[in-house]
């Protein structure tokens, strides 16, 4: 099934003669700006972003563009959720009381499926003193791209979504691949090795450890157990990791504090912004805690949490952000629409017919390599690029005539 599918955060500029206003938590999403469909013909990803000085509001399915399903032993089905977030524009440090990451969804990936904590909400003897680990339990029922459905039918990730972006590419900064509820970013694996945005791209590593335990009859912080809270004895049904107490914290052992992120500098943030990352092993495994954990670092945006929450009620004016628009904001001339995007196999180019003539395209993969090129492209007509003998990856569309450039990111999937 092909999608039209537009990644808005994608759109870069060769030469800045113009620098659009809007921020990362408006473009950074997997706006459907037509009729595409998912799971059961659901509509997928994000239908309408929305936003106004304070805040931006998602309105999502929490039905993914890509394929989910199936998921062994687990006879949940996803459901049209018809959620309705509102992200902090101006996100800030929680000084007083914080927040803790609580069941069900505790942020929204960037297509709008939902992000799901470390947690499946059950514990040992029903006790709530040791608690599972969804990836452990759970993780054998999770599809190809480490989703789930659960009860009510919401698709959710509680690690890093395999499909939403390339979590293999490790020569450049990851992508923002999502937002927390308190309006600061997550990130994928990947980012500079110093927080000051320079040094090479490295893999952020956890700072949590797994204990070297035997018996579960200490927490992580030291406290001893009375005989009747002990966790089950370690063994191959029971192994070191099945609970989230078998993991302690060790401040400066990774790159990440307790909430599995950090203050940095991100291509999207240059000039500094806390961030929150997915965590994975060389072999791009999950690593505990997988995604944000513990405490917002954040004020969390009423309506976003707690019972009933992802539906809020937008109040205000706001103003609707439309990818097409965003475009012409960054480039009033070259004008065009470009989809699917993940493409698989065909993608497809229009401009506009108000575009400039006589435009010229070229495609380079993620290390600067010059693909393919397509000259003297013409407003009304539509162009078609050859992507199936191109390996899964990040690529770049340059488009440019004589006084102006553009440059589209592109994702190729299998």
């Amino acid at each position: 099934m092909k999608r039209k599918i537009f990644t808005i955060a994608a759109i870069l500029l060769l030469k800045m003669s113009v620098v659009a206003q809007l921020t990362p938590d408006v473009t950074s999403w997997v706006v459907n700006t037509g009729t595409q469909t998912g799971y059961s013909g659901i509509l997928s990803n994000v239908q309408v972003v929305q936003y106004d000085t304070n805040y931006t509001y998602v309105s999502c399915t929490c039905i993914p563009g890509y394929s989910i399903g199936p998921w062994t032993g687990n006879p949940n089905v996803p459901s049209n959720q018809n959620f309705v977030y509102k992200i902090p524009r101006h996100p800030v440090r929680n000084t007083n009381t914080l927040t803790s990451v609580g069941m069900g969804h505790i942020g929204v990936w960037s297509n709008g499926v939902s992000v799901f904590n470390v947690s499946d909400a059950m514990s040992y003897n029903n006790l709530g003193i040791w608690n599972r680990n969804a990836y452990f339990w759970e993780g054998p029922g999770f599809d190809a791209c480490l989703g789930h459905p659960q009860q009510q039918g919401e698709y959710h990730h509680h690690v890093s979504p395999t499909c939403l972006y390339n979590q293999a590419d490790s020569t450049h900064h990851s992508p923002i691949i999502g937002y927390a509820y308190d309006g600061f970013p997550i990130y994928g694996a990947y980012a500079y090795q110093d927080t000051n945005g320079t040094g090479p791209i490295v893999r952020m590593r956890s700072s949590y450890q797994m204990r070297n335990i035997t018996v579960r009859d200490t927490l992580p912080n030291g406290t001893a157990l009375t005989s009747g809270n002990y966790g089950p004895a370690v063994s191959s049904t029971y192994p070191v990791g099945a609970y989230i107490e078998d993991f302690k914290f060790i401040s400066g052992s990774g790159d990440l504090d307790s909430n599995n992120g950090r203050f940095c500098r991100t291509p999207e943030y240059p000039n500094g912004i806390y961030a929150y990352f997915v965590t994975i092993d060389a072999q791009l495994n999950p690593v505990f805690p997988y995604t944000f954990y513990g405490h917002y670092y954040g004020v969390v945006a009423a309506g976003d949490i707690g019972p009933g929450s992802g539906h809020v009620i937008i109040t205000g004016s706001t103003t609707v952000y439309n990818p097409y628009s965003g475009i012409n904001e960054i480039n009033n001339k070259i004008k065009f629409q470009f989809s699917p995007n993940p493409v698989k196999d065909y993608a497809y180019i229009y401009f506009d017919p108000t575009s400039s003539n006589n435009i010229k395209a070229s495609i380079y993969d993620a290390r600067g390599k010059l693909i393919e090129t397509k000259s003297l492209m013409q407003p009304s007509i539509s162009y078609s690029f050859d992507f199936s003998g191109y390996g899964n990856g990040i690529y770049f569309l340059h488009l440019e005539t004589d006084k102006e450039s553009v440059v589209q990111k592109i994702v190729k999937t299998k």
